[in-house]
């Protein structure tokens, strides 16, 4: 019988009545300290792992899957065996198990999240004329903003349903407003039932930008947590690319527009499908004390070669049911606050860093330099968003969350100082356009390469699971509401100081970040959520 007591980060065992062989049993007592380890490759080496997705090319022993460390002793796992009977020793084996799948799964929520964002943008004019308010520019901005503003409702109110009903229940809740928005704004015969349409969309949004982030992170093993968590924002990058294409046939048949909201029931019927046959977060079933349940969600995943390994994770990180569900206020106590505020920081600087700014004038900057297609100025930002993604993909388990944040909004912060000086310093005026473009696609590259994906993608990672769900719906709220400020009064702001300082104001606000990052952001790479969680607990 093995006996393990964690002590000061290690775990010192001792062994009695094993009849294992030599080879599996090491009969001393034995100290064994945690640690960091584990990366993954780069995004086109990584698919033939996540084809088989189960990525035994772990070092570590005891975290097994969820805890990668090269100084843990290998250890055997099976379903049979009980936690405290693991033997030090453990041979290599190759996980069963598919995540893959219901990540795909989960991620059209976040195409439906791009596509509700983006799809507006080139409906509007026609939609507009068809609902009489060709010339009502206050109703028009409802139609753009109502949408934010039921995103900042969904997103509170997705971390309690989450915590309620689970994570897979609430995908399948969320796909209702995310049918219904379209459906009403699809056949809308006038403008309050497509505001009404347009705020049922914006609550589906608003609860699938919290429940996206958080399912992936908790059925990701360790390895490759960070390269499936920026899947999520390649997709919202997807899902508004398909809109602007699905914005094409609009020239030639200005009802089309009707059809472009129409499409979107389609994923958001799947979403709830999908969801009906995927396993329930493994964390969130052993927090409610469902440890059987848990234990066939980690056997799907994973396979049952991981079972006892996880599950043996899981217990050691004290996430015990015995404590009671967390309250909102639980969020700003002393053991929490901390961290909260971090999640809460990072999206402020986010959208304080002019990453909306830069997209809304990006098509005036592509026509000084001489690109008259809004298409085109579109395609090309939508081109650089996905393309930075897709890099972050691939470097953010050997990089690391911190040092792609710090990358990026250094990267922003010299983008927009270009950006400011292209429009002022009369030295460059005779390449203002070009210097201007080139600007506004770096500043893109460099916000897709750190500071977009990587906020939505470390907060479920540094929340303990007793606050995981609302913590992220806090910090999501916190995004839409300085999203919805910003867009109302940028407007106001650019003609009463100019576009320059505000770009400026942008570059500051960047600076301010990476040093807000570098003295506050624990890095995250190779650490299981339960590694996490208790390095940051603090005891109140």
């Amino acid at each position: 019988m093995m006996r393990c007591a964690l002590k000061g980060g290690g775990c010192v065992t001792s062994w009695s009545g094993d009849r294992r062989s030599p080879a599996a049993v090491n009969p001393r007592g034995v100290r064994m300290p945690t640690g960091n380890g584990g990366c993954c490759s780069g995004l086109r080496s990584r698919a033939a792992d996540l084809a088989g997705l189960e990525m035994a090319t772990l070092r570590g022993g005891v975290g097994g899957l969820f805890r990668s460390s090269p100084r843990y002793g290998r250890l055997q796992a099976t379903a049979a065996v009980d936690p405290e009977d693991l033997p030090l020793e453990k041979v290599q084996v190759k996980s069963s198990g598919h995540v893959l799948p219901y990540v795909g799964v989960a991620c059209l929520g976040a195409i439906l999240f791009g596509y509700h964002l983006g799809v507006v943008n080139g409906a509007l004019e026609h939609l507009a004329k068809d609902l009489g308010i060709a010339e009502n520019a206050v109703l028009q901005g409802w139609v753009v903003s109502t949408s934010l503003a039921g995103a900042t409702i969904g997103s509170f109110t997705g971390g309690s349903l989450a915590d309620k009903f689970g994570r897979t229940r609430t995908f399948i809740l969320d796909a209702v407003p995310l049918a219904l928005g379209a459906f009403l704004s699809a056949t809308a015969q006038d403008i309050r039932a497509m505001i009404i349409g347009r705020l049922l969309a914006g609550i589906g949004i608003g609860i699938s930008s919290a429940l996206v982030p958080l399912y992936i992170s908790e059925i990701s093993p360790t390895e490759i947590r960070g390269t499936l968590g920026t899947v999520n924002q390649l997709f919202i990058c997807i899902g508004i690319l398909a809109a602007l294409l699905a914005g094409l046939p609009l020239a030639g048949n200005p009802a089309w527009w009707r059809t472009m909201f129409g499409v979107a029931v389609v994923p958001s019927i799947l979403l709830a499908v999908g969801m009906a046959f995927s396993p329930e977060s493994p964390r969130w079933l052993f927090q409610q004390g469902k440890v059987t349940q848990a234990e066939s969600a980690v056997k799907r995943l994973y396979g049952k070669e991981k079972v006892t390994e996880v599950m043996y994770d899981l217990r050691a990180s004290g996430q015990s049911s015995s404590e009671p569900e967390a309250g909102w206020f639980d969020l700003f106590s002393n053991r929490y606050w901390k961290v909260v505020s971090v999640g809460a920081a990072l999206f402020l600087f986010q959208q304080l860093a002019g990453i909306n700014a830069v997209v809304y004038y990006s098509t005036s900057v592509f026509r000084s330099a001489g690109i008259a297609s809004d298409v085109a100025a579109s395609a090309l930002v939508g081109a650089a968003n996905v393309f930075g993604t897709m890099i972050a993909s691939s470097l953010m388990d050997k990089q690391g969350r911190k040092s792609l944040l710090i990358t990026s909004f250094s990267g922003m912060g010299a983008s927009m100082l270009l950006l400011a000086l292209s429009f002022t310093w009369k030295a460059l005026a005779p390449y203002s356009g070009t210097l201007a473009v080139v600007g506004t696609v770096l500043y893109v590259l460099s916000f897709a390469l750190g500071a977009g994906p990587v906020p939505a993608l470390l907060l479920p990672e540094i929340f303990a699971s007793r606050i995981r769900a609302k913590a992220v719906a806090l910090s999501l709220g916190m995004h839409w509401v300085s999203n919805f400020f910003i867009g109302l009064y940028f407007l106001s702001v650019v003609n009463k100081f100019g576009i320059s300082t505000v770009y400026l104001g942008f570059a500051s606000v960047c600076a301010l970040a990476v040093l807000y990052i570098a003295g506050n952001v624990v890095e995250t790479k190779g650490r299981s959520l339960e590694e996490i969680e208790r390095e940051l607990s603090v005891v109140d």
